[in-house]
């Protein structure tokens, strides 16, 4: 008796969790892939009719290139992101407690506010005849200004700079619980620091390095706005694809359509981010989300 009563607390308590889950979640979800097979009603509003249609026209050539440069920026940024990212948190974890917690609030202020100002903040720089270009030419590295507003690099320096901080933490996570008594183990058994750091560090920091490509990766090929401020309308990732289909052309099936795919996409990635880190006994942080 006493059992079953503490079995129905137990599931009272976690009723509201699955309330929200089912429809805040998953409802919206099977809304969108249901909306997605659906056709386009002349301006506005959809018709009851099944159709691939939405599906097809992904695989026109404009709309396929979009999904290849989506692919290709996310890629290169999250690339990019390991670059700056694993080396700072890396000697993150190294510092003193006291210079550790400063570095930390130094990576967090800027979260204090709105990430759109922080990124018009990047238009002032990236103008012409803005501060980078009033440095470089003061500095006689150019002789004109450069003009890297609305370019490609113009948002894959916008794409780091809202992503690193992730990758820095996921590594920081790792190499402050790693057991450094191990490095200095290979290093007296002779290993070189190169030896030492792929043999011992790298693989001890391989989760963290895995949550950080995670959590880098996946939402750069969805944050539409970035390059809606940096690159204009040079640059068009499928966030601005789906954006466009929502607010200007009121396709709604269609836009299903695309986050439809794109969130396949993603949760194939998540899935070669498991079986790689099952495959090299890498648990990572992001066992429990994924």
């Amino acid at each position: 008796m006493r059992k079953t009563s503490v079995t129905r607390s137990a599931f009272l308590m976690v009723l509201p969790m699955y309330l929200f889950t089912l429809a805040f979640v998953l409802g919206p979800l099977l809304y969108m892939v249901v909306l997605s097979f659906l056709r386009r009603d002349g301006v506005w509003g959809v018709v009851m009719s099944f159709t691939l249609r939405n599906y097809s026209r992904i695989g026109i050539p404009e709309y396929a290139a979009t999904f290849v440069q989506s692919v290709r920026l996310a890629l290169f940024s999250t690339l990019l992101v390991i670059l700056a990212g694993y080396p700072f948190g890396y000697f993150m974890a190294r510092l003193k407690p006291v210079w550790r917690g400063r570095v930390m609030l130094i990576l967090i202020i800027p979260f204090w506010t709105s990430s759109l100002m922080r990124l018009y903040g990047w238009i002032i720089v990236f103008r012409a005849n803005g501060i980078l270009d009033s440095i470089l030419m003061a500095a006689g590295l150019t002789g004109e200004p450069l003009r890297l507003l609305y370019t490609y690099p113009a948002v894959v320096t916008g794409m780091i700079y809202a992503l690193l901080p992730f990758m820095i933490y996921s590594v920081y996570t790792s190499a402050e619980k790693m057991d450094w008594g191990l490095v200095e183990a290979a290093r007296i058994l002779g290993a070189t620091p190169a030896q030492a750091f792929l043999t011992v560090t790298l693989p001890l920091t391989m989760p963290g390095l895995f949550s950080g490509v995670i959590l880098t990766f996946i939402p750069s090929m969805g944050l539409f706005f970035i390059a809606d401020i940096l690159g204009g309308n040079k640059v068009v990732l499928v966030g601005n694809l789906i954006q466009e289909q929502l607010m200007k052309a009121h396709d709604w099936p269609f836009a299903a359509a695309l986050s439809v795919v794109l969130m396949l996409m993603t949760s194939f990635f998540i899935y070669l981010y498991r079986r790689l880190a099952a495959a090299t006994g890498s648990s990572g942080e992001l066992e429990g989300l994924v």
